[in-house]
Formats: structure tokens, C-alpha cells, sequence
């Protein structure tokens, strides 16, 4: 029998208006959100539904609004009988899949990611790093880059390795950019400088790795109740003080995304949902495997209710 991953999306897929139709409609989710304004003392809720989305964006709000959304449509896909084999987030997605799996608590993940964007805000000063998507150069050839840079003294690094040829660098953003310039005289297709507030996934974020260990330590964590693929190494486990170690490690280490879901496809899953805002990642699995899978978005009641249709 064909096996499902729910996919959970990280930042960068918020959007003003997430989660309002579930909100309005649906009692538990408005539950779920209203306990999320209450249990961080915030307005969240209103930040989710009307933005603007410059706050929207800023990391520290960014990041539970996503954890939000995302798990009031995994409670809507489960009250409907749609449950996952394997789970997966992309970054910060990585937290609502131990959400998924029943690792975390929900308030207890919504405290943590709320204080995890805080970290990776104040971890560098603005404009000291940067972020760039490398189009068109394969893993290998990316990292030679990288590293003839790096031998410079200068910190960059793969951050997210996405899809084949789809690859963000990460690191000082005078490194970057001579990374940038190596990249499109070695044939990058585009080179597209990204719009954040620091360098993710770099060893730049050490400050605020070591702030989460600290903040972590005392979060009760459970065995996985369903299997869940690492960001860090691609690898499923349901081991709770492995987890942990492994979302420490996160913060500085690269997101094995495209590892992420051909390790998926070779435990047998057919049938991908992205569970929470956006599209990104239903396109990158399609990019990694474009035949013989089922892809679906669950982002709001009328596309839950298409993937329930389909999977019931």
C-alpha cells in the first residue's frame, strides 16, 4: 500500500490571511489559534489573517505563524481521518512535523520557535550576512565554490540543498557574493539574492544554536508516534534525545532537503502533502521526482477537503 509524508513548509511561505478561513469556520482550529495568541501573550492571530506582511515577516513572528497554520491544518487533515507514515518540515517546518509526530506539545513548540527566532535575529547584525539561490550547479560543483572561498577565512557554506540544481548559500555577504560572481562563471542559470534577516543555516548562527541548547534542555520531548526525516542528515528516527541533539544541530547545519525526500521515496512514500502554507514544497518534490508521485497542498478548508477526496 502506497505510504504518505506530510510535508511542513518553513519561512518564507507566510502569508496574511493563513489559517483565517479555518479560524472562522472550524471551532478547533480557532481553539488551536486562540491558544496560540494566549500562550505568547500576542497578537499572532491578527498578524496571521492581516499582516502587514513586513511584521509578518520578521523572523520571530514568522516563524509561529507558520507553526500555527500549519498545525491547524494537520488537526483539520487528522479530524478527517488523513494521518501520515513519515513526517518532514523544512527548517522551521522541522518543529511542526515533531508536532505531527507527537514529539512536542504544541505550546511547548510554539514557545521554542518563538524564542528561536528571536536567537537568529539578533545573532548577526544587519547586513553582515546574506543568503543567495544558485541555480543551474550541482551540489559538488557548489561546494568547491564554497569552499575556495572558505579557505579565505571567510564564512559561507551550503544552507538549504533544495532540489537538483536549486541550491541557497549561506554566510558573510562579501563571501556570498564572491561566491555569487564564481557561480554564474561556472554556469549558474540565475543567481537570486534572497530577502532575509540573516545568514541561515551558517556557522554564523552559533550564537543562536547555543542559546537554543539552552532553551531546549528542559522541553520534555517524546518518542515519535510517526517517524520523522532530519533535517541534518536525511534520516528517519523516533529516538526523542536523538531529535533534540539533532535540532540543536539544525541551526547551523545545511537543510538536506532533496536527501530529505529520496530518502522518502525509498521508504516507499507515493503520496506527498504539504501540510500548512504555500506550494514551495510540493514544487521541489516534483523537481526531485516528477513521475510516479501524488502531490497535494493543505493549506485551507477547500484544499484539505480535496486531499481527504482523494486519500480516503
Amino acid at each position: 500500500m502506497s505510504k504518505v509524508a506530510f510535508l511542513f513548509p518553513g519561512q518564507g511561505s507566510q502569508h496574511a490571511g493563513m489559517g483565517k478561513d479555518m479560524y472562522e469556520k472550524h471551532g478547533k482550529t480557532k481553539e488551536l489559534i486562540d491558544e496560540a495568541d494566549e500562550t505568547l501573550d500576542h497578537p499572532l492571530s491578527g498578524l496571521m489573517f492581516n499582516g502587514p506582511e513586513d511584521h509578518l515577516k520578521k523572523t520571530e513572528n514568522a516563524q509561529p505563524a507558520l507553526l500555527t497554520a500549519s498545525i491547524a491544518a494537520f488537526e483539520l487533515l487528522k479530524e478527517k481521518g488523513v494521518t501520515p507514515d513519515y513526517t518532514a518540515g523544512h527548517s522551521l517546518g522541522e518543529y511542526s512535523a515533531l508536532v505531527g509526530s507527537g514529539v512536542l506539545s504544541f505550546t511547548n513548540a510554539l514557545t521554542v520557535v518563538r524564542q528561536r527566532g528571536l536567537f537568529m535575529e539578533e545573532a548577526v547584525p544587519s547586513g553582515v550576512g546574506a543568503m543567495s539561490a544558485i541555480m543551474g550547479i550541482e551540489r559538488a560543483e557548489l561546494e568547491t565554490l564554497t569552499d575556495r572561498v572558505a579557505r579565505d577565512g571567510e564564512i559561507v557554506q551550503l544552507a538549504n540543498l533544495n532540489a537538483p540544481g536549486q541550491i541557497v548559500i549561506s554566510g558573510a555577504k562579501s563571501a556570498v557574493e564572491k561566491v555569487e560572481d564564481l557561480a554564474r562563471e561556472n554556469g549558474a542559470k540565475r543567481v537570486i539574492p534572497l530577502e532575509v534577516s540573516g545568514p541561515f543555516h551558517s556557522k554564523l548562527m552559533q550564537p543562536a544554536q547555543d542559546k537554543l541548547e539552552s532553551v531546549l534542555e528542559p522541553v520534555p520531548f517524546s518518542e515519535a508516534e510517526v517517524p520523522v526525516i532530519a533535517n541534518v542528515n536525511a534520516k528517519e528516527t523516533t529516538d526523542a534525545s536523538i531529535i533534540k541533539n539533532q535540532l540543536v544541530q539544525q541551526v547551523t547545519s545545511p537543510v538536506y532537503w532533496e536527501d530529505t525526500i529520496r530518502r522518502l521515496l525509498e521508504l516507499g512514500v507515493t503520496t506527498f502533502v504539504e501540510v500548512g502554507p504555500g506550494n514551495v514544497l510540493s514544487g521541489l518534490v516534483r523537481r526531485v521526482q516528477r513521475r510516479g508521485v501524488d502531490v497535494y497542498s493543505a493549506q485551507d478548508i477547500e484544499s484539505i477537503e480535496k486531499v481527504v477526496e482523494n486519500l480516503k
